[in-house]
Parts: structure tokens; C-alpha cells; sequence
């Protein structure tokens, strides 16, 4: 078994929903030690979210993987002390209460690191720990709405549109996972931790391209596209005649010269506005004419091994069922098949990229709500009637 680049560093999840424990388990895939806290009457609401197979979260087995499961009421003072116990040797700290709440507990950072001074902790919110909207609830929904994402997305004439899945939360995620990296590494330097402050409205923002500086600079406002590009065209998903779609792009002016050349007009190449992204994007309707009559025409496979052969760019516009048959997939181990007590084996995304020497793994789906609560705390030392006494008055 080849060690892991995070193994022994130990990671206490105390986060709920998506873009914390999604952040946990980034750390886990590359072997740290993970432990998900969870309150005692209340789990991470994401084990109820979406579908579930005999009575069983099916989102919580991807968030939850790689974790042990403990239940601990931090906001009783024996759940507080506990916490502080299982901190005293933790390398990481993740959690997203609203700002205040742990300090509320006798939990926040001051707290904290006087008793391991050593400890990262991460506070991820929707609006930061500071500001004038930093107690506010914050969902990734929120982040979408106010990055510019929203604004940016969806038909001219439509309304802003949202994704149908967490995307602020997941790019939150690994924004915080690299961010823990860095105060890691810092503290390999200075040998004490610090915390991380990320709200979930910036990190999204930041993969939104140049929209800020173009309007400081031009004063412009991108507006509402559809698949379209104001930097390129054709660019666009095209339906095919067997009703399946492609998307091409054309960021490259050879590629644009060689499906144009490919869908039977060649002629447009030598018009002037052809040769800029941006006089190719002021004919959209003629180009997205072009390439949509000629793709209309023909079955997808046809259309994307000719595509292939022209050495132009295009891809198949997939869903779920279309990801788990296609060979590049099949070919980078995309999909694995994770051992699980309670389903046999769950097929999940597997580590989201490859490392040469130290590559990622995930051991395990997410586990049952307080699975290892008991065998935790007794290697912390303590004993089955505390634990007994604990569990009797709601504490775990």
C-alpha cells in the first residue's frame, strides 16, 4: 500500500451539508484521518438529501467517504470538553456554523488554540467571518446569485439561471482543501496554525474570468449568452438526427477554419470578419446556421467521428447513464466501485485526479450516523461508563 501524502494528519469535521464535509473528504481521499462530527438527534442533513435506497442516503455515501463517524452535542459543556479533547492532537478543524456559534460554545479559535496551538481551523460561511452580512444563513444558491454567476448564465431573453447541483459549494470545497494545504505548510515553517476564513460567495467568483476588471477598465457588463460566446463562434450544443446534442468549440481560429471546412463552407473563411474570435462571434447566426443544418443531418457518432478526423473540437453532451459507458472515462478510472457496509458496493466519482507516486483512494463510502463514536472516544480515553453516562443524557 503506498502512503498517502496527508497520512497522520488528523482532520475534525464538525460541517454539515456540502461544501465543508466535501472539503473533509478532499482530504481524506489523500489519507488523512477524518472524523465527522455529527449532533446526536440531528445528522448532517445531507444524509437525507436526494435519493436514498432502502432507506439509505445515497449523497451521503459519496460526502461521507473516507470518514469515521462520531455524534457529539457540542453545545453541552461535557460535548464541548470532548471536542476539545479530540482537537488537542488534530491537525485540522473544518466547520461551518454561522459566525459567533462556536464562540458561543466556548469553541472558537482563541479557545481552540490554547489548548493545541498547532490546530488549522477553517470557517467556511456564506458571507466571512466579518462584514455586515456575516450572520446571515449562506447556501451555495446565495453564492451563485451574488458572484455574477446567475446574472451571466442562461438565454438572452430568459431569466438568470441557476445550476441544478451544488456549484458554489464544490468550488468552496476545493478552495478550502487548498487552502488547508497552504496553512499547513505555513505551519511547517512557523509551527503554529491559524484560520482560514472563506465565505462561499468569493471562491465562485474567482473562476468567473475577467468580468470585474472588464468593467473597471470599460465599464462593460457581460450579459446573458445562452451557449454562446461573445469571444468566439461557432460555439454552441447542436442537435443531432438521431435527437442526441454535441457541443463545439472553436477558441482556436484553426479549429473554426476546419469545421467550417468540415460542414461544407469553407467560403466563410475568407470573409474578414472571420479571422477574430470576436468578428466570428458578431455572425453567430450564420456560423451556428451552418455547423447546426450540417450536424442535423447526421447521427451523433457520425458526427463526432468526423469532427474527430477533421481534427476539430467537439464533444457528446452526456448524462449519467452515457459517463459510465464511454471508454476515456473507463480508460482514467473515473467511476469506481466503493465497498459499503450497508449497499454492497456504491459506483462513485473517484479522486479527481492522479498523482504519479502518492495517488488518492477512497477506502470507504460514507458510514451510519455515529458509527465509531465509541471506539473514538475510548482511544481518548474514555471509559464505557462515561460513554454510557453520556449517551444517556444526549451528549453523544
Amino acid at each position: 500500500m503506498t502512503t498517502q501524502p496527508l497520512e497522520g494528519v488528523k482532520v475534525v469535521d464538525l460541517a454539515t451539508l456540502f461544501a465543508g464535509p466535501l472539503a473533509a473528504a478532499f482530504l481524506g481521499d489523500f489519507g488523512a484521518d477524518v472524523v465527522k462530527v455529527e449532533h446526536p438527534a440531528k445528522p448532517d442533513p445531507a444524509r437525507g438529501h436526494g435519493p436514498a435506497k432502502d432507506g439509505v442516503g445515497l449523497w451521503w455515501k459519496v460526502l461521507g467517504r473516507n470518514k469515521r463517524t462520531v455524534t457529539v452535542n457540542l453545545s453541552d459543556p461535557d460535548g464541548a470538553a470532548v471536542l476539545r479533547t479530540l482537537l488537542a492532537d488534530a491537525d485540522v478543524l473544518v466547520e461551518n456554523f454561522r459566525p459567533g456559534t462556536l464562540e458561543r460554545w466556548g469553541l472558537g479559535p482563541a479557545e481552540l488554540h490554547a489548548v493545541n496551538p498547532r490546530l488549522v481551523v477553517a470557517r467556511i460561511s456564506g458571507f466571512g467571518q466579518v462584514g455586515p452580512y456575516a450572520r446571515r444563513p449562506g447556501f451555495g444558491t446565495l453564492a451563485e446569485a451574488m458572484s455574477g454567476f446567475a446574472a451571466a448564465t442562461g438565454e438572452p431573453d430568459g431569466p438568470p439561471t441557476l445550476p441544478p447541483f451544488g456549484l458554489a459549494d464544490s468550488i468552496a470545497a476545493l478552495a478550502t482543501a487548498y487552502a488547508v494545504m497552504l496553512a499547513l505548510r505555513s505551519r511547517d515553517v512557523s509551527g503554529t496554525g491559524q484560520v482560514v476564513d472563506l465565505a462561499i460567495i468569493e471562491p465562485i467568483m474567482a473562476m468567473l474570468g475577467p468580468q470585474i476588471t472588464w468593467y473597471d477598465q470599460l465599464g462593460y457588463v457581460q450579459p446573458r449568452l445562452g451557449n454562446r460566446s461573445n469571444n468566439n463562434a461557432p460555439r454552441n450544443t447542436y442537435q443531432c438526427a438521431d435527437g442526441r446534442w454535441v457541443a463545439v468549440s472553436t477558441s482556436a481560429q484553426s479549429i473554426a477554419e476546419r469545421v467550417m471546412a468540415l460542414v461544407g463552407r469553407p467560403e466563410l473563411v475568407d470573409e474578414p470578419w472571420f479571422s477574430t474570435g470576436s468578428g466570428r462571434a458578431a455572425h453567430a447566426d450564420e456560423l451556428d446556421a451552418a455547423v447546426g443544418s450540417w450536424v442535423a443531418r447526421r447521427d451523433r457518432d457520425e458526427v463526432v467521428a468526423a469532427f474527430e478526423e477533421a481534427q476539430a473540437a467537439v464533444a457528446p453532451v452526456y448524462d449519467v447513464r452515457d459517463i459510465l459507458a464511454d471508454p476515456q472515462y473507463s480508460a482514467l478510472g473515473t467511476v469506481l466501485a466503493v465497498p459499503d457496509e450497508e449497499l454492497g458496493s456504491v459506483r462513485m466519482q473517484n479522486v479527481p485526479f492522479r498523482l504519479s507516486e502518492t495517488p488518492g483512494e477512497i477506502r470507504h463510502a460514507g458510514r451510519r450516523h455515529g458509527q465509531d463514536t465509541d471506539a473514538v472516544l475510548a482511544a481518548l480515553g474514555y471509559d464505557p461508563d462515561e460513554l454510557a453516562a453520556f449517551r444517556a443524557r444526549g451528549v453523544i
